[in-house]
């Protein structure tokens, strides 16, 4: 997490360099990057709808490969629409259970994976691959840069709902043909993301929960850092660079 200096002082014109945000401001930004979670557990209050829209406009702000904005944002909160998607995802849980062995199978069925009829809102968000034409420029070579561009939006709306205090759970057990058709979602345009948004029931939790329960740990950064081609961890020129990675940048004052 990152840590805040001690005593705040005001900031001039003369302190920062041109196009570099204030101390504070980047700050803020790295603690919600670092603050950021997986929620699944959510409070009854419903969301402001002022609030919901800067969340929304966050996402739309959004690169785009070609700046072909290809998202689209699907709000739910009909029960009867989420007690499908609910009964989709109780079917495929069920149904991936079987790719572990025990105990990590029990683990796995123990862990609360969605929030799909406790959170106020659903959201769907999805990607049209013909949203932009036919030529978009850039895309020719990755075609896949539409669902890329769809996750960065996803990624911008998931950190201002954090700034909000407002939780945000992919619910990633669905099968999409299923979900489109729930959603009367048309053959063209993918589901990338069914999302739960509220505020959480017990608050943001210090550490992703699969860390806390000893599923996975997080990698380390040099350890995924490569110099000049792949594989490569000669440092040369980057031995600057490579001990700042050996403990996480972001878990000290800036």
């Amino acid at each position: 997490m990152v840590k805040h200096e001690a005593q705040s002082r005001t900031v001039t014109a003369g302190d920062v360099p041109p196009g570099r945000f204030p101390a504070e401001a980047r700050r803020a930004l790295y603690a919600a990057i670092t603050g950021r979670r997986d929620i699944r557990t959510f409070a009854a209050d419903p969301i402001p709808d002022d609030a919901l829209a800067r969340i929304l406009a966050a996402a739309h702000h959004a690169p785009s490969v070609g700046f072909m904005q290809p998202w689209s944002f699907l709000l739910i909160r009909d029960r009867e629409t989420r007690l499908r998607v609910k009964e989709l995802f109780d079917r495929e849980r069920q149904a991936a259970a079987c790719f572990f062995d025990e105990p990590r199978r029990s683990q796995y069925l123990s862990f609360k994976l969605e929030g799909i009829l406790d959170a106020p809102i659903n959201l769907c968000v999805t990607c049209d691959p013909l949203a932009a034409g036919p030529a978009v420029i850039g895309r020719n070579s990755i075609p896949e840069t539409d669902v890329y561009s769809t996750c960065c939006a996803i990624e911008n709306l998931w950190l201002a709902a954090r700034v909000e205090g407002i939780g945000t759970g992919w619910v990633s057990i669905l099968k999409l043909p299923q979900l489109r058709a729930i959603l009367n979602i048309p053959p063209h345009v993918i589901p990338v993301a069914y999302l739960c948004l509220g505020y959480p029931a017990a608050g943001f939790p210090e550490h992703p929960l699969l860390q806390t329960s000893g599923w996975r740990n997080r990698t380390p950064l040099r350890e995924l850092v490569h110099y000049e081609q792949w594989g490569m961890k000669e440092r040369g020129e980057w031995k600057q660079l490579a001990p700042l990675l050996e403990e996480d940048p972001l878990d000290v004052p800036i």
